[in-house]
């Protein structure tokens, strides 16, 4: 198992918002969050990633095997595109960038500085940065934001050739990404139950 959340509670605010996931993730296996904006996919997937405590439960994983990729691209505007993925793939120990810019088709963008890029294409370079990561795990939070029809389906293919790799990924997303095989799991049954005004006393004291 590459990945397993037991029992994990979080909150956004010092509010519970979800309480009681559990799920795994096997080898070669997606799973796509859903549910309702503002039930707290990306409050678990910072939990999950280790970026914020969560309010109880627990997750198993290999050490260094997650990386989460966020609302932000996480790219330097002033590098160019090849650069970007250098540095990145410097951070994480890893060498070849090759197959990072043919995914996402950056060959033509390579020399381009990163701030010039449109809204689409500086997306598809935070996403290529995962592909230079080398890790197993990937945790994301909306990819598909800014992506247009045939974006999006370079990322799907990215995602499947990371899963035929034997690696595996959590997304939380509203977008149907094609990818058939992903398994749903619905956050709705798990959404915590309101505070009453003794909690919220409590919360602010």
């Amino acid at each position: 198992m590459m990945l397993r959340v037991a029992d994990m509670g979080v909150a956004r605010g010092g509010v519970p918002v979800l309480d009681g996931v559990s799920f795994a993730l096997d080898a070669g296996e997606a799973l796509v969050l859903r549910g309702p904006n503002g039930i707290g996919k990306t409050t678990l997937l910072r939990a999950v990633a280790g970026l914020q405590p969560a309010l109880g439960g627990r997750v198993e994983a290999a050490p260094e095997s997650l990386v989460y990729a966020g609302h932000a691209d996480g790219i330097k505007a002033a590098l160019t595109v090849t650069e970007n993925l250098r540095f990145w793939a410097q951070v994480f120990g890893t060498g070849d960038i090759a197959t990072a810019l043919e995914t996402f088709r950056l060959g033509p963008l390579e020399h381009r500085q990163a701030g010039a890029l449109s809204a689409g294409q500086k997306r598809r370079l935070g996403l290529a940065r995962l592909l230079v990561t080398g890790r197993a795990v990937w945790l994301l939070d909306e990819p598909t934001v800014s992506l247009d029809t045939e974006a999006v389906a370079m990322f799907a293919g990215a995602v499947r050739g990371h899963l035929a790799a034997g690696g595996a990924a959590l997304i939380a997303t509203h977008i149907d990404l094609g990818l058939d095989e992903a398994r749903l799991l619905d956050l709705t049954p798990c959404r915590a139950a309101p505070l009453g005004l003794d909690d919220f006393d409590g919360a602010f004291l």
